[in-house]
């Protein structure tokens, strides 16, 4: 099975096309959603945070996930070690969901931090959604109800698109102008040929005992 990265900046889209290729029958592993789980259900994980953010950061042993927000909005340092807590514990769940599936030719993690936090390392192809920034301010604005500022803000603690898309095995780009779904489509067929041919390359050949 290939393992694919589906990643790209706040308001890229990056949902949208995970959804798309849902409807292919792809397999998602929502990096992002998973996370915020785990800091739930992770009691050494859940220890971990209070022992660095505080007792605050859990409210009748809920995630305080406001409260977080706004200790590592403006504190790099605090959310680089945030980050370092989770990033590993996210990292093992993901081997395990794909450890666990069965007979589909390639699945696919989703994350806005897939290069960051180094998930990429155990992925095989990856995936950038890219759309230009006036796009994405405008889409995260009406979607978050957010000041441009905070908007401007939340960028600034991501990789710029530009090196992302520098490392990216495919770019599919969501800027109005390109049809979503013909790219989508296309990448589809071209993960399926090359794990029609991974699985060639590791099956045994017929005069092979």
């Amino acid at each position: 099975m290939l393992k694919t990265g589906v990643t790209g900046g706040i308001g890229s889209g990056k949902t949208t096309v995970c959804k798309i290729f849902e409807l292919l029958g792809v397999p998602v592993y929502y990096a992002d959603q998973r996370a915020k789980e785990l800091m739930q259900e992770d009691k050494h994980l859940a220890e971990a945070i209070r022992q660095l953010m505080g007792p605050e950061a859990y409210v009748e042993g809920k995630l305080n996930r406001q409260f977080i927000a706004e200790k590592v909005f403006n504190n790099k340092p605090l959310l680089a070690k945030l980050n370092a807590l989770v990033h590993p514990v996210v990292t093992r769940d993901v081997k395990q969901w794909m450890e666990h599936l069965e007979q589909v030719p390639y699945a696919i993690e989703e994350s806005a931090i897939l290069f960051e936090s180094g998930s990429h390392r155990i992925l095989d192809t990856i995936i950038v959604v890219y759309a230009p920034q006036a796009e994405r301010i405008r889409r995260v604005q009406a979607r978050d109800q957010l000041t441009y500022e905070q908007v401007i803000a939340r960028m600034r603690n991501q990789m710029p698109d530009e090196e992302k898309v520098k490392m990216a095995d495919f770019v599919i780009y969501n800027d109005m102008r390109h049809s979503l779904i013909k790219q989508v489509l296309a990448i589809h067929h071209i993960l399926l040929s090359m794990s029609r041919e991974e699985f060639k390359g590791s099956a045994p050949s017929p005069t092979e005992g």
